[in-house]
Parts: C-alpha cells; structure tokens; sequence
C-alpha cells in the first residue's frame, strides 16, 4: 500500500463520515459505525506518519504496519 491509496481510503472514510453525520434519521445507528471510521482514520494517519518517518530516515516506508486500534487511540499527544 502506498501513500497514493492511503490518503484515497481516508478520501472515501471522510466522505462516509459526512453521510453519516448528515443523516438525522438514524444517529443512533450510525454511531457504532462513525466510531469505527474515527479509528479507521486514526490509523490510516499513523500509518502515512510512519511510513513518511522511514522515508526521513533512510528505512523502507513498506515496512510501516497498521497498528491496532487500541494502540493508535490510546496515544497521548
């Protein structure tokens, strides 16, 4: 996977997310599936960072992996 199709999965989750907030029929259906686009997101951007911080620093960006969920969300900025 390369940044190229990285960013155009977060494109895709961003335009669901939209959908799915702007749908005020069914809120509560849809929170179980924003929460997981929020993770999704969330480890899509952590994968371009480490895959751009092996670049920086001479590593193949291909060995970048997606991290759990557990993991991405639970980093303290």
């Amino acid at each position: 996977m390369n940044d190229k199709t990285i960013l155009h999965h977060v494109t895709e989750l961003v335009e669901e997310e939209h959908r799915l907030r702007a749908d005020t029929q069914a809120p509560d259906q849809n929170a179980a599936r924003l929460r997981h686009i929020g993770e999704q997101l969330d480890q899509c951007w952590d994968l371009l960072r480490q895959r751009r911080a092996k670049r920086e620093f001479g590593e193949n960006p291909e060995d970048a992996k997606v991290r759990d969920p557990k993991t991405v969300e639970g980093y303290i900025g």
